[in-house]
């Protein structure tokens, strides 16, 4: 499906890194043209086979917890880690077994058929790149190793950036949301009339609602659908819709025009149509809710209020409290709650008596009565056009029941010859019932709502009303995740969209900090330190550089595949650090000195470094253009590139730092 095709997208930039490795320093010895082919190819591998082996652990290490969030969401991720990590597990093997033998044979430039040498690796097989940007690169190293001022104030630059980049959150450049609108071919308008509402006065409304949307341009044909749903989706079955009976129901579905055909998403669209269709609403009464497919698990509705307390009675008027704060909201539309209007009813008390006088039964009388008002089915149309038989239902018009006085004048065949309805029962007006709606066995009243305009997130939405709810509440506990098991007192909980972001992202956040625990062992299990992996995992945070300020320049919502970006950058911005450690060491056994192994390692592993990260460039680009997976290409593509540039600096100075008191800095240092 279109997740597992995205999953493969996804590994497609990470599965060749491990092939970049290898073949880029087969090249590089092929190219000193010291040794017989088959020799540099082994000496490569061997080379920069121990940390491949745990980059590549590390990069499944930080995308494989993901395959555990829990809820609706947790199928929709499901692929992305399982399918990465089972492919970059043949990856690995790939990258050792076929990648050197094809790199011998295909590579070209390498110094001819001289017979295997068996020398120990020396100093030609050390040279470094000497062109404009590795001298630019060397010199900007060599003084920031040699100036502390200089070196500090690198430090303090990074720090800052992060800094302001984190603050683009709570400033609202960045707007966190569940997932972004996606560009489906469809919404619908759900109509809901005062109760007491003709089934004809109902089809009018939507007739109009119909007439008004089929105006814009996008819009490719319109059904209404009057005193009963429309055909449903996923969306509308958790929500209900096919439960929609009655005259003062009725639903809009708005099919729209193929993709390429029109301006906008659909999301846009509909907010286009959404003043037009307020208008039609207004007109008539009518509560009117624009619903869109959702890109994710559907809930009630966008913005869900629970009310619970002691009694009904006072959960309504709580209820009736934060009704009227969402509606005094601006970017709060569609507004509605589970409270039914006052409105009246008959109740026909049958005489048993009179029943027996005309030689019938009351069932029998009951079973009139909701045949005449309810209607009942006399048989089939046979139509040849059709798809399937029409029924043919027989009942009273609306004119003929609609006050009491016309329903006790209702004819009604009985043994002993036609009798009013009013001769056989007593007919009164009452009160209809409330209905009571209950959640996990305890009565609750929904508050529901949608965001539109400046407000496209729930979160945003639920904290601006937050002074205005304890105004008007002021006793009221609000609870923005779990709801207390004891009812004594009135209590509002935050449901609807609001709860899946707040378990995929604290699912995602407990996998983030799993990630970090598993990179930190495996590298402390290989290189025997515990100073080591913090350096090697420094770089992380400087992912955030780039991604956040990239989801505020293209206006781009930070997602749950936002963060799952971030936690695959996590383990490729490991990677690059494990490469560039790794060379650090081997150069300090080959007996170089410690600033000559730090500057060294950035100007060897940086021709990798960089092909891995526009790899991931290149795989993230496809993903950019699809408006679900939007954010996972964004943050793949932005932090890669501002984060490898940042790990070419912060990796050889930090090890630098840790190193700098031992004896080896004191080593001779040879010239390049």
């Amino acid at each position: 499906n279109r997740i597992t095709l995205f999953a493969l997208v996804f590994a497609i930039g990470i599965l060749v890194d491990d092939a970049i490795v290898v073949v880029e320093n087969i090249a590089r010895h092929l190219g000193l043209k010291q040794r017989h082919p088959d020799e540099a190819a082994i000496l490569a591998v061997d080379e920069v086979g121990n940390p491949t082996i745990l980059a590549t652990f590390t990069v499944i290490a930080a995308i494989l917890p993901m395959a555990f969030v829990s809820g609706l969401m947790g199928p929709y991720m499901e692929p992305i880690p399982v399918g990465a990590s089972v492919a970059m597990i043949f990856s690995l093997a790939v990258a050792f077994i076929v990648t050197p033998y094809l790199a011998v044979r295909l590579v070209k430039g390498h110094g001819g058929d001289t017979p295997p040498s068996g020398e120990p690796v020396d100093l030609a097989d050390e040279a470094v790149p000497a062109g404009r940007t590795a001298r630019w690169y060397g010199g900007f190293m060599q003084r920031l190793i040699a100036d502390n001022r200089l070196r500090y104030l690198t430090y303090g630059g990074m720090v800052v950036l992060l800094l302001l980049s984190v603050a683009l959150v709570p400033l609202r450049l960045v707007t966190v949301k569940m997932l972004p609108f996606d560009n489906k071919s469809e919404f619908q308008l759900i109509v809901d009339m005062p109760e007491g509402t003709s089934l004809e006065r109902t089809a009018e409304v939507a007739q109009a609602l119909a007439l008004a949307v089929a105006r814009d341009d996008a819009v490719s044909d319109v059904q209404t659908y009057a005193g009963i749903g429309a055909p449903f989706n996923f969306n509308g079955l958790v929500r209900h819709y096919f439960l929609r009976r009655g005259p003062t129901v009725a639903d809009v579905q708005v099919n729209l025009k193929p993709k390429d055909d029109r301006d906008l998403q659909s999301h846009g669209i509909a907010l286009r149509v959404r003043p037009v269709v307020d208008s039609v609403a207004r007109a008539y009464g009518a509560s009117v809710k624009l619903a869109e497919i959702p890109p994710g698990p559907p809930v009630m509705a966008t913005l869900t209020a629970e009310i619970y307390g002691p009694d009904y009675e006072e959960q309504i008027e709580v209820a009736r409290q934060v009704r009227g704060v969402f509606l005094a909201s601006d970017g709060v539309v569609d507004v509605d709650w589970t409270v039914e209007a006052e409105h009246a009813q008959v109740r026909a008390a049958i005489s048993q008596a009179e029943a027996l006088r005309a030689g019938t039964n009351p069932q029998q009388i009951a079973q009139s009565i909701a045949a005449s008002v309810g209607g009942a089915r006399v048989g089939l149309l046979h139509d040849d056009n059709a798809a399937e038989p029409v029924a043919i239902r027989l009942q009273l018009a609306d004119s003929a029941s609609a006050t009491v006085y016309d329903l006790a004048s209702v004819p009604l065949a009985t043994p002993r010859g036609a009798r009013q309805l009013g001769t056989l029962a007593e007919l009164d007006s009452v009160a209809a019932m409330q209905p009571i709606h209950h959640k996990n066995l305890r009565p609750v009243v929904y508050v529901t709502a949608d965001v539109a305009g400046s407000l496209e997130s729930p979160a945003y939405a639920m904290i601006q009303m937050g002074d205005a709810l304890e105004a008007a509440l002021p006793g009221v506990e609000r609870h923005w995740g779990a709801s207390p098991t004891l009812t004594e007192e009135s209590f509002l909980v935050w449901d609807g969209e609001w709860q899946i972001t707040r378990e995929v992202f604290r699912d995602l956040g407990i996998a983030f900090a799993a990630v970090l625990v598993l990179i930190y062992v495996l590298v402390v299990a290989w290189f025997q330190s515990f100073t080591v992996p913090l350096v090697i995992m420094a770089p992380i945070p400087l992912t955030l550089i780039g991604t956040l300020p990239a989801h505020a320049i293209l206006g781009a919502f930070f997602t749950a595949t936002s963060m799952i970006g971030m936690i695959a950058l996590a383990g490729i911005i490991v990677r690059n650090s494990i490469l560039l450690v790794d060379f650090v060491q081997l150069g300090l056994e080959r007996g170089h000195g410690l600033r000559e192994a730090v500057i060294n390692s950035g100007l060897i592993r940086a021709r990798p470094i960089i092909l891995t990260a526009l790899a991931v460039v290149v795989g993230g680009l496809v993903m950019v253009q699809d408006p679900i997976f939007q954010g996972l290409g964004v943050a793949m593509i932005s932090g890669a590139i501002v984060a490898t540039g940042l790990t070419l600096i912060a990796i050889p100075l930090l090890y630098f730092e840790m190193e700098k008191g031992s004896e080896t800095e004191n080593s001779p240092v040879t010239e390049n």
